[in-house]
């Protein structure tokens, strides 16, 4: 069964801080050169190109701003934190990638297929695609080795943490720069069919490829940032090992209701109703409330706030003749 995880819950904030700003820096300068080819080259799948790599750029910032405003303290206004703003930041740079990037690249491949034109001047466009295929090659990696980290401590394959982690920023920028990988892929096989067939149609189909990769990737870091704005509950296995360990109490009789959510970025919220036994008097009930609230705590950093509800325990009554 997988374990809460152990390094402190600040350590892997600061990883993804540094994670957003690498991609920031490198989608930054990646826009920049590919804006400089698609103009030399006249090339619709470059500009579709230098369009992702725009949109990427502006999702960072905002994923930055997700991670800023996500750890602010919880207030009188905001007495559950501000965690899930995280989300909101996050869901809008989500979008951010469907409107900016895939609209923008379908848009250009319709253009170039109803009005081709020829290209010229290819070099620096093979030149400048290698050059960012290495420089999101390394965010990806910086990204990946985030993610697989992460997943190694909780005992989960990478795929499946990809899809479970609460952590949105580097969900985000590993699936744009795999995009990103795959996006100059296929614009260089654009390019490179444009320039042996003769034909405008390659570079065209390009964009539109770009565009839709694009629109998968914002389809689905919009569907988990919503799923944790409205109340994403812990794994199975997390819910499964707390629901033991309170049952397991002297004193609990049953756990009639365990609601284990994400309050943000790896900040579980503990809320169970329980049945006590009615033979404890005030004084042992609230000790046994208090050191069941205490054992949760310990189980992990992550564990942010634990509300537990009590109540007697109401024998069956049995029918009478």
């Amino acid at each position: 069964m997988p374990e809460f995880p152990s390094p402190p819950a600040s350590q892997p904030e600061e990883e993804g801080l540094r994670t957003v700003v690498i991609a920031l820096l490198a989608n930054l300068g990646v826009a920049v050169a590919k804006f400089v080819a698609a103009f030399l080259t006249g090339s619709s799948a470059m500009l579709a190109e230098a369009f992702h790599a725009s949109a990427d750029t502006g999702n960072q910032v905002l994923l930055l701003l997700s991670d800023r405003f996500g750890r602010r303290p919880p207030d009188a206004e905001r007495p559950l934190g501000h965690g899930r703003e995280a989300y909101f930041w996050s869901l809008l740079a989500s979008l951010g990638v469907f409107l900016a990037g895939s609209l923008l690249s379908f848009r250009q491949g319709v253009k170039a297929l109803l009005q081709p034109e020829p290209l010229s001047s290819l070099t620096p466009a093979y030149v400048i695609l290698l050059v960012s295929f290495v420089l999101d090659g390394i965010s990806l990696l910086r990204a990946y080795r985030q993610i697989r980290s992460e997943a190694d401590t909780l005992s989960r394959g990478f795929l499946e943490h990809l899809d479970l982690s609460s952590d949105p920023v580097a969900r985000a920028v590993f699936a744009e720069d795999a995009a990103a990988l795959l996006g100059n892929v296929v614009a260089l096989a654009g390019i490179v069919l444009h320039k042996v067939t003769g034909s405008a149609v390659p570079d065209g189909v390009a964009a539109l490829v770009i565009g839709a990769g694009l629109a998968v990737v914002a389809f689905n870091l919009t569907r988990r940032n919503r799923d944790f704005l409205i109340g994403q509950e812990a794994s199975p296995d997390v819910r499964k090992r707390l629901q033991e360990l309170i049952a397991g109490q002297p004193g609990i009789i049953a756990v009639r209701q365990l609601l284990v959510t994400f309050l943000g970025p790896r900040r579980l919220w503990v809320l169970a109703r329980l049945e006590l036994d009615d033979a404890l008097d005030v004084p042992r009930m609230i000790e046994l409330l208090t050191d069941t609230e205490r054992m949760i705590r310990q189980q992990s950093p992550v564990i942010a706030r634990v509300d537990l509800v009590p109540r007697a325990h109401q024998p069956a009554r049995v029918a009478g003749p």
